[in-house]
């Protein structure tokens, strides 16, 4: 995974729920995890493979990703769309504090808030050898088997278990780059 990847896995987790405080109403499992490029590998930046280990999983604890992507277009901004839904009536999720339904003017701007320019990237980047600041060039970029720590998540009880939907578009000035699609069901504790 390069920058594309990073700011996709940023953006996305953007789009969750925030970190909970000690009065927040947790998750317990995600018990399905599924996802697909939208335009049958047409668009100029693909996701290639994504995993997440183990799913069914506790949403507190560590997760293994994987992932690759691949672009044949160098990225100099990046516009995401992000929109959420929840199943039921496939309500659409509100953008609220910047999460959920939201559109994120540039990830470009989102990757330098996590990791100011001029601060090296991060050893876990670094080791993979993969930069983590825009432009990005085009190419393939891959992410190997990675365990990161899932912080604990707060949610509205209402919202707390179901399937839910998550449809990502990627544009740069412009013109369509990439959509990816979500679907993860979450059972509450």
């Amino acid at each position: 995974m390069k920058p594309l990847s990073l700011g996709v896995v940023l953006v996305m987790s953007l789009s969750w729920p925030a970190p909970a405080d000690k009065d927040s109403f947790c998750l317990d499992k995600v018990s399905d995890f599924l996802w697909q490029n939208c335009d049958y590998g047409h668009d100029p930046v693909l996701f290639s493979s994504l995993e997440v280990e183990p799913v069914p999983s506790c949403t507190l604890g560590k997760a293994t990703i994987c992932m690759e992507t691949k672009t044949t277009v160098p990225l100099t901004s990046v516009k995401a769309v992000v929109t959420g839904e929840k199943s039921g009536f496939w309500l659409q999720i509100p953008c609220l504090k910047n999460i959920g339904s939201c559109t994120y003017r540039d990830i470009c701007e989102t990757i330098d808030s996590f990791i100011p320019p001029g601060e090296p990237c991060p050893k876990s980047l670094h080791t993979f050898g993969l930069p983590c600041y825009c432009p990005f060039k085009k190419g393939t970029y891959s992410l190997p088997k990675t365990r990161f720590q899932i912080p604990p998540m707060k949610m509205l009880p209402s919202l707390s278990s179901g399937n839910y939907y998550a449809q990502i578009i990627l544009s740069n000035d412009n013109t369509h780059l990439s959509c990816f699609k979500i679907n993860v069901s979450l059972m509450e504790k």
